[in-house]
């Protein structure tokens, strides 16, 4: 089984994920916060990738970073290289594709603490930012790791955009769901069977950890002697 494209697909789900988590969390921050009445478009707009077709999303990415466009042509002219079908491409398009995955398990856990802390906290001095970075954000390490690894995985095991944004190049942008598509057309079905089995073990073990942070079993389990 060749590795290399999980290796690529490892790379590029863990710099999608520090970049959400730069992006995310103030982001959630401002929403769990915020009283401005449009919001909700907002949240609409980051919500938007969950239920847009991944071949429409990829699409409407391609254009926006083809070197036609302001975005493109920015780059190109900054860093002399377009951002189509590479991976700095494809790290662009998976922030915005992943970003749901890490905002709204963010906002959630944002929103559930308890107002009263930060209400003491600013009676007690502390700015918001300070109280958001000391009461806030502590009390919603549950939230944080579940949008951390739920973008990771679903970085891990996106296809569509990866597809149209980046295409096919090996040691470039040929991440594991490109390979395993690459197999079943070969009709290398043994290849494929490997590699859709190490996703699927992944998954399980994502989900698992995910409802064990949220049930927080290892508090509430019975010890045994």
């Amino acid at each position: 089984m060749n590795l290399d494209p999980f290796y690529l697909s490892l790379r590029l789900a863990a710099v999608v994920t520090a970049g959400l988590l730069v992006l995310g969390i103030p982001l959630a921050g401002w929403l769990s916060q915020t009283r401005w009445k449009w919001k909700f478009l907002v949240e609409s707009m980051v919500a938007l990738p969950i239920v847009l077709p991944p071949t429409v999303l990829g699409y409407y990415i391609l254009v926006a970073i083809s070197p036609n466009s302001w975005l493109g042509s920015a780059y190109l002219k900054v860093f002399g290289d377009t951002l189509p079908f590479t991976f700095q491409g494809l790290v662009l398009a998976s922030l915005l594709y992943s970003l749901p995955f890490a905002v709204q398990p963010f906002l959630a856990s944002f929103e559930s603490v308890d107002l009263r802390l930060s209400e003491a906290a600013w009676m007690l001095g502390a700015s918001r930012i300070k109280t958001f970075l000391t009461v806030v954000l502590p009390s919603s390490v549950p939230g944080l790791l579940t949008g951390i690894v739920l973008s990771f995985a679903h970085t891990l095991g996106e296809f569509g955009v990866v597809l149209l944004v980046g295409g096919n190049i090996p040691g470039s942008t040929r991440v594991v769901s490109i390979a395993i598509f690459d197999n079943v057309q070969s009709m290398e079905y043994h290849e494929a069977g490997q590699m859709s089995l190490v996703l699927l073990v992944f998954s399980f073990m994502v989900l698992a950890l995910v409802y064990a942070v949220n049930r927080r079993i290892w508090a509430v389990s019975p010890k045994r002697f």
